[in-house]
Formats: C-alpha cells, structure tokens, sequence
C-alpha cells in the first residue's frame, strides 16, 4: 500500500539566509501579502513559512558557508494580479530588491508576475494567471 503525503511536487523549500532576522523581515511582508504566514522558529534555527503547514524554510546554511542560489528562482502562488502587486512593493518595502516589476508576461499566456532577490540574494517570484 502506497502513502501519499500531499498532492504536490515538493514537500518543501529551503532556502538559505546570511541574515536571518533580515530575511525574516523580508518574508513576513511579501509571503504575508499572498496569506502565507510565518509559523516561527523550529528548534535549530529554522524560520517555517506556510498557509496551513510549514511548506517553505528560511536559515543560515547548514554546512556554514555564505547563502547563495545564483540561477535557483522559487515561486509562490498568488491568488490575483493585486496580490503579486503587493508582495512586490512589500518585498522591496523590506530590504528586498527589484528583478521583475509586477505586470503580465509575455512568455506564457495570462502570466501576470513580480520578482524580486531576498536580504541574501536568493531570486523568489509569484505568478496568477489571468484570462488572455
């Protein structure tokens, strides 16, 4: 008998943090503008982010070098084109910076999207999809 945990891809993301109560600051804005929320720390450091369990994952790297994640991009669901414009302008309210203004993309059909790089430099976007 199989076990399925969840109906999605990934169990988790993690992502690292050179400043972690940077990158808090960060995240609790523009994740709390989609209703992602922070659900605290786990016991070695560990920041939990999630609607309704913990599903993305904010620390100082495990193995005690610098953050990085050059060519990496995580994603997050938006539930309408307002949502993207606010994690935008939250992220950079934040100490986030500019990588993709929010607005329609012409790569994939009803795409409406915003990026922006974290404290550390990671690359996190959101995307809706709207009628074309």
């Amino acid at each position: 008998m199989a076990v399925i945990s969840g109906d999605g891809v990934f169990s988790h993301v993690f992502l690292g943090a050179n400043d972690v109560e940077a990158s808090v600051k960060f995240y609790d804005a523009a994740l709390g503008a989609l209703g992602v929320n922070n659900l605290g720390p786990f016991g070695n450091g560990w920041i939990l982010y999630g609607k309704d369990k913990p599903a993305f994952i904010i620390a100082k790297p495990g193995n005690g070098e610098a953050a990085s994640s050059n060519g990496a991009t995580t994603g997050f669901a938006a539930a309408s084109t307002e949502e993207v414009d606010a994690f935008h302008a939250a992220g950079l309210a934040n100490g986030g910076t500019d990588e993709g203004a929010a607005g329609a993309r012409g790569h994939l059909p009803g795409a409406y999207a915003a990026y922006l790089r974290d404290p550390a430099g990671n690359k996190i976007c959101t995307y809706t999809f709207i009628d074309a």
